[in-house]
């Protein structure tokens, strides 16, 4: 590591942390000809992912885009915002644990859907009624009918 002040290229790590919920390393170094002393962070770098849209454009994924449509489905709703960013964590963890670069529009839709269904009935159907698009009233119908058969019985 180059020291930002003489330019000297050795430098010796005094203080090592995580920080970012273990995302990343913060590190305080001290260069060994000045002793001047600063902060460095070290983290992973990962390879970007893509989504695949219906018209076949591509864009990278975007937890805020995914948290705002989220924000959006839960308004008025007992969700807090700290159980949103926890559905969008684990939707972005699974894609990343499937291994592939690029990830269609409709399967984040999916799972998105999947876990609103967890966590608020009303949100999920607002989300589906956008991301399904609802022609009628009978497709609006046969999305509630599909969410109440998925539901145990008391």
């Amino acid at each position: 590591m180059r020291c930002p002040s003489c330019y000297y290229n050795g430098t010796r790590v005094i203080d090592s942390r995580p920080v970012d919920d273990n995302k990343e390393i913060r590190r305080r170094r001290e260069c060994e000809s000045c002793g001047f002393r600063f902060t460095t962070f070290e983290k992973i770098e990962e390879t970007p992912l893509i989504v695949v849209k219906k018209d076949g454009s591509r864009e990278e994924f975007s937890r805020e885009k995914v948290l705002r449509g989220l924000i959006r489905a839960c308004e008025k709703r007992p969700v807090s915002l700290e159980q949103l960013e926890q559905i969008v964590f684990s939707i972005e963890k699974e894609l990343r644990r499937l291994g592939n670069s690029e990830v269609s529009s409709v399967d984040v839709g999916e799972m998105v859907m999947d876990e609103l269904a967890k966590v608020d009935e009303v949100a999920y159907v607002r989300f589906a009624s956008v991301y399904r698009q609802f022609k009628d009233i009978n497709v609006f119908m046969q999305e509630l009918t599909e969410l109440l058969n998925r539901q145990p019985k008391k």
